[in-house]
């Protein structure tokens, strides 16, 4: 049976933080002012972005479950929702709260509302669309008239200053000639930020408004041959697997190897992100779907750092699947790099933002280097 998307809403916490308010917010890393942040916020071109985080005292103002909460309020699929009406949550992050109970049943606790089926959906940003998938097959194959998906990150946890170690001034020199060093644990603080975004799926489309048919949601995993990319709670050894932090001898030892913060194999991410997002990924989709660029109105691209932007239109013109700028959409640059919950903020703009048009295809895309698993989906605006 068919599922639409019939309302979007995102929740992105206090006020925008500007590219100069970022270290007020975060906090100075040996109360030293940073000497890589001007150069990695020139190559992301992020200018404002949204922290969980009381300016005023550091204190975290919410929790990942409450911002989640927040979204899913914010959703008006007919004028007297209430989360009491949600027949299926199914909630997706890569930044829980804690690691037991799961996000979905968190979420569902600040929800209050009545019983409902549940699913928490853990991993890097393609836990989000994880989350889509699932409220997507519950209401198409009719075990619920109605289901809410959401993605959601509360990153700032991990990068403020007391976090933090301080940057390898070696390193620190090396930027300018390897943007993606900027993807390491220490720089990573400039790229990532908190916010939330919700979707109500159900088997009828809008009486008042778009509503958008989910037309197919593939997530591909590479993790049968390459090794892990992205990681938190572990580190990685030189033969490429993980040692998770229970390994440690001691939370003494995890904590001062800096286990628990987020990392990335840069060599890898620069080698692979592309090529597994593009090459590998969409021959498949296109002999799968007869997905044709022409047909796509609308592409929607998560990508972390806008350094990947040309690179990522390069990789789809050499394998002949090009769609110009002007039919890409992205909110990066106001609304931050917000992980899994990035692809709702995106849709939740465009789609309350008149554009659309009957008959509209939005391609949209979302990649993840945890072990280099790729989502697309397509939906068709009726």
């Amino acid at each position: 049976m068919p599922a639409y998307i019939t309302d979007i809403a995102a929740f992105l916490p206090n006020a925008p933080v500007s590219n100069d308010e970022m270290e007020g917010v975060l906090g100075l890393v040996d109360q030293v002012p940073s000497r890589t942040r001007r150069i990695i916020l020139r190559n992301n071109r992020i200018k404002s972005r949204y922290y969980a985080i009381d300016a005023a005292t550091g204190e975290t103002t919410h929790t990942n479950a409450q911002l989640t909460a927040e979204a899913v309020r914010g959703l008006h699929p007919w004028p007297d929702f209430s989360p009491e009406a949600i027949e299926c949550l199914c909630c997706g992050t890569s930044t829980p709260d804690q690691l037991l109970p799961g996000h979905g049943p968190m979420v569902h606790g600040e929800l209050k509302g009545k019983p409902c089926e549940i699913m928490s959906a853990a991993g890097v940003c393609t836990s989000g669309m994880i989350s889509m998938k699932y409220a997507w097959m519950s209401v198409a194959s009719g075990q619920s008239r109605n289901a809410v998906a959401t993605g959601s990150e509360l990153v700032s946890t991990f990068i403020r200053a007391s976090l933090c170690g301080s940057v390898d001034p070696q390193r620190a020199d090396q930027i300018e000639e390897r943007p993606t060093i900027a993807f390491e644990a220490d720089f990573l603080r400039w790229m990532l930020s908190d916010g939330a975004g919700a979707a109500f799926i159900t088997d009828q489309p809008s009486d008042t408004g778009p509503s958008l048919r989910i037309d197919w949601i593939d997530i591909l995993s590479f993790a049968h041959d390459m090794e892990p990319c992205m990681y938190a709670g572990a580190d990685k050894l030189e033969d490429g697997t993980l040692r998770g932090w229970r390994e440690q001898p001691s939370l003494a030892k995890a904590a001062k190897d800096r286990t628990f913060l987020v990392k990335q194999d840069v060599k890898l991410l620069n080698q692979e992100v592309l090529t597994a997002s593009v090459e590998r990924t969409l021959p498949i989709l296109i002999e799968k779907h007869g997905l044709d660029p022409d047909s796509v109105d609308w592409f929607l691209p998560h990508y972390s750092s806008d350094y990947f932007r040309t690179g990522l239109h390069d990789h789809m013109v050499n394998i002949g699947f090009d769609i110009p700028f002007e039919r890409w959409f992205t909110n990066l640059t106001v609304k931050g790099n917000t992980g899994s919950a990035s692809i709702y903020i995106m849709l939740e703009e465009l789609l309350h933002s008149g554009s659309l048009k009957r008959g509209d295809k939005l391609l949209c895309f979302i990649p993840e280097s945890g072990r280099f698993s790729i989502c697309y989906m397509q939906l068709t605006v009726v």
